[in-house]
Order: structure tokens, then C-alpha cells, then sequence
């Protein structure tokens, strides 16, 4: 999913020198995306209190939302740099394309992993037969030895498990005996976990990671805790075992993870680079490839840019598709990051 906000502001992501408390909770932001008729989101990260929880750097929840006779999700083709997007439907089908050739539906319990590294460029529609679209968006940041890798896509649908009152689709990573295949660049955890009332499942995640928990429906205790719907749990290294408790009506939840990054990262628009002059140089490559103008010249956004990349940097893409999304503004300050 391309971050579709108009004047996107700058993200300095870098993991937080500990929690506030064993549980923090994170409020959401709604972020409207294309205008009065399409989608709305629950932006859960970035967000000024935390921007990174491992490596996860973007979560957008969704839905669930009635398409019927609206555009749904509507992105054409746009860039990102420096990240993989996971994609993870609870109702609905997108489908989605990107410049390594692959062509692909997104359908609910089942993984597209896209790998951005050096530079991809995708589109997602929603399909004619979605009504109701419900789901997440997620990236997480490429660690600096691998974040110029060669672009990719992996789908994966994951068995469920279950117990006692519980059931889990683990999507990245390793949790409650199921592994997922798919290629991670740090050591990351995925899963959605299914909770019939008065459940409770406790979770004994690897010491050093820290987690989040994203209530889509229902009532979630998290360590005693109650989650309001929407909001994203914090939990910090070192505070397992986790323990989720249904209340009323059971409880769907997203589970993410992983070790601190321990990087700083710069976030603009869909580019993850670590500094203003890669950022500015990934959107010239951009507007260049696809013919689109330049915008604003001054020399905070001239300064640094290196030479010219060969083209296209970004990747081939099908001409019967719609026409690619030209890049914001930039910002008016210089982009850093902040140790």
C-alpha cells in the first residue's frame, strides 16, 4: 500500500530507550487516503510516543469498510525503497502487481510479502467482487547490510494452530510450534490469533524481542490490561510471558514482533532510507522514471543527490496499467535522523 497522505511529513524511526511502563498503549490516527471517497485508516504506526517496534516500521488497519459502488483501494503504481510490505487481509481480495513480474491476489489468512530492497514499484485494486474490505498494512525496515537487496515477492499461506479456546495463523517468524518460511532480514514475528470468549493464551516470545498487540475486534485483556479496539499494545523486551485474555464476544488480534533494530532510519512518503540525501535522490528517480515534474527546486532539496541512477530504477511495469502516482512535495526543512 503506497502512504497516499498529500503532504506526508517526515518520520525520524529510531526504537525508543525503553517503555514508560510494561504496557503501553498507542492511540491510532486516522488518515484519510485519496480523498472524501476513498478508504479511511487507523494509522498505528509511525507515531511520535514509538516508531519502530523491532523492526516494523508502518501499520495501517482498515475496515471493515462497505466498497459497494466506491473506489475501495484504489493505488497505482508507486515506489518504495528500503522495506518489505506485508499484507494481510481479515474480508475482502486486492490485487496486486509490482515490477519483478509478479501478479497476485491478496485474500484473507494468506501472506504477500513484497521486498522493496533497492527500489520496486507496485499497484493494489481492490477486486470488482470485494464489498467489504478489512484488513492490515504493514512494513517493516530492511537493516543496513541488506536494505539494497534485490527486489522480490513471496506469498504464503499459513496452516492454522490451535488449542484451547485459541486459534493462530503465524504468518513471520516462530510462535506456538508453527514456523513460516518466508524470508525475513532481522528476526521478526507475524501471527493473527483468534480468541473465543473468556480465552486466554499465554505467549513466550524470545526474551530479547519486543511486541505489539492490535486489537481488530472484540475485547483483549493484555497482562491484565484492557486494549480499547484499534489501539496498539506495546509490550517491551524482557516483560515475557505475555498472557491475552478474551472478554465478551472473543477477540481477533494481530501479534508483531522482533529485536530492536538499534538503526535509525529516515521515513518520507514510501521511501525508507537513512538520511535527507537519499530520500531526495529516491523521489528525483521517481518523478524521472515516470515523467512526472520535479516540483520544488531549492537547495535543501538540491543538495547531495550523487549522479543518476540508470533507469528504470524502479523497475519495469505493464503499459496497458493506470498511470503512476507522482511523488509529494518534499518538506521544507532538511530530513535527519536524530541519535
Amino acid at each position: 500500500m503506497s502512504n497516499l497522505e498529500t503532504q506526508p511529513g517526515e518520520v525520524v524511526c529510531e526504537n525508543a530507550s525503553g517503555a514508560r511502563s510494561p504496557l503501553e498503549l498507542l492511540v491510532p490516527r486516522d488518515v484519510p487516503l485519496g480523498g472524501p471517497r476513498a478508504m479511511n485508516v487507523r494509522r498505528a504506526l509511525p507515531q511520535r510516543r514509538r516508531s519502530l517496534i523491532g523492526a516494523w516500521c508502518f501499520l495501517d488497519h482498515y475496515g471493515p469498510q462497505d466498497i459497494s459502488g466506491q473506489a475501495g483501494m484504489n493505488v497505482p503504481r508507486h515506489p518504495h525503497t528500503g522495506l518489505q510490505t506485508v499484507s494481510w487481509l481479515f474480508t475482502g481480495e486486492i490485487e496486486h502487481r509490482d515490477s519483478t513480474g509478479a501478479h497476485a491476489m491478496v485474500r484473507p489468512g494468506e501472506l504477500n510479502l513484497m521486498t522493496a530492497g533497492s527500489g520496486i514499484s507496485h499497484s493494489e485494486f481492490s477486486t470488482p467482487g470485494t464489498t467489504i474490505l478489512h484488513g492490515a498494512q504493514l512494513w517493516t525496515a530492511l537493516p543496513d547490510a541488506t536494505r539494497g537487496t534485490s527486489p522480490g515477492f513471496e506469498h504464503y499461506r499459513p496452516d492454522p494452530v490451535s488449542g484451547d479456546g485459541w486459534t493462530a495463523r503465524v504468518f513471520l517468524g516462530s510462535l506456538l510450534g508453527s514456523t513460516s518460511p518466508v524470508s525475513t532480514h532481522s528476526p521478526l514475528l507475524g501471527a493473527e490469533i483468534l480468541l473465543e470468549e473468556g480465552a486466554s493464551l499465554g505467549i513466550d516470545p524470545e526474551a530479547d524481542f519486543e511486541h505489539g498487540v492490535l486489537l481488530d475486534a472484540g475485547t483483549l485483556h493484555v497482562n491484565g490490561q484492557d486494549v480499547p479496539g484499534g489501539h496498539l499494545a506495546y509490550l517491551p523486551p524482557g516483560t515475557s510471558p505475555h498472557t491475552l485474555e478474551a472478554g465478551e464476544g472473543g477477540a481477533r488480534l494481530l501479534l508483531i514482533g522482533g529485536r530492536p533494530l538499534g538503526e535509525q532510519i529516515v521515513m518520507w512518503w514510501n521511501f525508507v532510507g537513512r538520511s535527507h540525501e537519499e530520500i531526495v535522490r529516491y523521489r528525483r528517480a521517481w518523478q524521472e522514471e515516470i515523467g512526472a515534474p520535479m516540483g520544488q527546486d531549492d537547495p535543501v532539496a538540491d543538495e547531495g543527490t550523487g549522479a543518476a541512477w540508470h533507469h528504470p530504477h524502479f523497475g519495469p511495469f505493464p503499459p496497458d496499467q493506470p498511470a503512476a502516482l507522482p511523488a509529494p512535495t518534499l518538506p521544507n526543512a532538511r530530513m535527519r535522523p536524530r541519535g
